[in-house]
């Protein structure tokens, strides 16, 4: 049988597919492949790299292509400019058979959507707070501001149990709900209870200072709140949590309070941010609001205890195992034995000093530190401490919550802390606080210069306590 060999060469290409056709430009006028695309340009640009984006992307585990606003969008004068409005709203009827609705102010039931969606409007907040007096204390510009930026808004707060006690110095507060932050099991029955609450507020906006991994950033979506902002984690454990939320802050340290009186710079920024016909808007200083319940129920203890309102000094920061030290979490070294505050007290001249303690117990160890006839008053709360202070010449004390509370009334005060840091990051423009701080040089607070102290503190004297 015959073999027969196949060549198996490809074929020649044929002379016609290989020569371009002509076709003359001025005959051929809507072929799209012989006109230079813009859109290809365009697109070109875009994976050169040249392509700039027209501003900062709110979330990048959102959607990896969101720039933001474009730039060249057009909007009317209706909600799109300028703050959000109070609105006037029809008045309530009693008399109604049918009953009525009450809605927040500023909150037009058929057109509030316009607002919320085109401009922004916040019409309810809710700040989830971590930390405790101290940390809810130093909020407080962070509320004002957003009350001045949103005109109308209704605040509330999320705390722990001991930072909720702040809130009774700050009328701009609506609501405030005691709930263990620091948990990280929390009970199931209070935590669904907690969203609940939560989601049937029907919050615009949410604001959380707690270092927020994927089960809190969950935690705070499931409020169902448009926007969602929240600190993250700086490492590896806020892996997940962007998206779940809106906007995130990533902190220097792991320690949110160690950036001191300026703790919560970034979320400022982001809340005082300019928009279409509105300025940055600047952070409003530290103040506080005393009751007069309050006032009457501070007065009673501390004319019990031999003092005079406005001829005594507080002094405020004595050693304690209590949690109502009112200590800061960035500075732990912020306590001083009794015994030295015993040879301070010595040298106040003119003066009643008055010891602030925790918890009873510390009451016999001033006593027999600083004598049987020694003034000593009993405070827990922040809004007690607050009244004291006021009534008072002056404060004495460590980095505590008096030192602040002294800033916010106008009080002269003295501060002890552990080093120079400490002092610049908690007491900022001290000589415009009517604050002088003494710094340890050994960087333990306990070994700070007791004499420089005691020279220090004999400015109050009673006429210029009056003055």
């Amino acid at each position: 049988m015959a073999t027969i060999t196949t060549t198996l060469l490809p074929k020649s290409i044929p002379h016609f597919l290989t020569t371009r056709p002509y076709f003359p430009i001025t005959h051929v006028t809507n072929v799209p492949f012989l006109i230079n695309n813009p859109l290809d340009n365009s697109f070109s640009a875009r994976k050169s790299g040249n392509y700039r984006p027209n501003c900062k992307k709110k979330n990048p585990w959102l959607d990896p292509f969101d720039y933001g606003d474009d730039p060249e969008m057009e909007y009317g004068s209706l909600f799109a400019d300028g703050k959000q409005d109070e609105d006037p709203r029809p008045p309530d009827n009693p008399d109604n058979p049918y009953g009525f609705l009450k809605f927040p102010m500023g909150y037009t039931v058929e057109i509030a959507s316009l607002g919320l969606k085109i401009r922004g409007d916040v019409r309810r907040c809710c700040c989830v707070i971590d930390g405790g007096v101290y940390e809810n204390l130093l909020f407080f510009p962070t509320i004002q501001m957003i009350k001045d930026r949103y005109p109308g808004v209704q605040v509330d707060i999320l705390a722990t149990a001991r930072g909720k006690q702040t809130f009774e110095l700050n009328k701009n507060v609506r609501w405030a709900n005691a709930y263990d932050l620091d948990d990280d099991f929390p009970e199931p029955a209070e935590y669904t209870d907690m969203v609940g609450i939560l989601k049937s507020r029907y919050y615009d906006m949410i604001l959380s200072t707690k270092l927020a991994g994927i089960g809190h950033a969950v935690f705070l979506f499931m409020s169902t709140a448009r926007d969602r902002v929240s600190y993250i984690y700086p490492n590896v454990n806020s892996a997940g949590a962007g998206l779940f939320l809106s906007e995130t802050f990533t902190p220097d340290s792991m320690n949110l309070s160690e950036g001191g009186y300026h703790m919560y710079r970034q979320m400022v920024d982001w809340l005082g941010r300019p928009a279409r016909k509105v300025p940055r808007q600047p952070l409003p200083p530290l103040k506080v609001s005393i009751s007069r319940k309050i006032r009457e129920v501070v007065e009673a203890k501390y004319k019990n205890a031999g003092a005079q309102k406005g001829k005594y000094i507080v002094i405020h920061g004595i050693k304690s195992d209590s949690k109502a030290s009112m200590q800061s979490r960035g500075d732990a070294d912020s306590l001083l034995p009794i015994e030295i505050w015993a040879k301070i007290a010595e040298e106040i001249r003119g003066v009643k000093p008055v010891f602030v303690i925790p918890h009873e117990k510390e009451r016999e160890d001033v006593e027999d530190a600083v004598g049987l006839d020694a003034s000593i008053v009993f405070i827990t709360t922040p809004g007690q401490l607050a009244a004291l202070i006021d009534d008072s010449a002056g404060v004495i004390a460590t980095n505590t919550a008096a030192i602040q509370l002294a800033n916010a009334r106008g009080k002269p005060s003295f501060g002890l802390f552990c080093s120079e840091d400490k002092a610049r990051s908690f007491v900022p423009n001290a000589e415009a606080k009517k604050c002088a701080t003494i710094s340890s040089r050994t960087g333990k607070l306990v070994d700070i210069d007791v004499e420089a102290v005691k020279s220090a503190v004999q400015i109050f004297t009673m006429p210029l306590a009056i003055f």
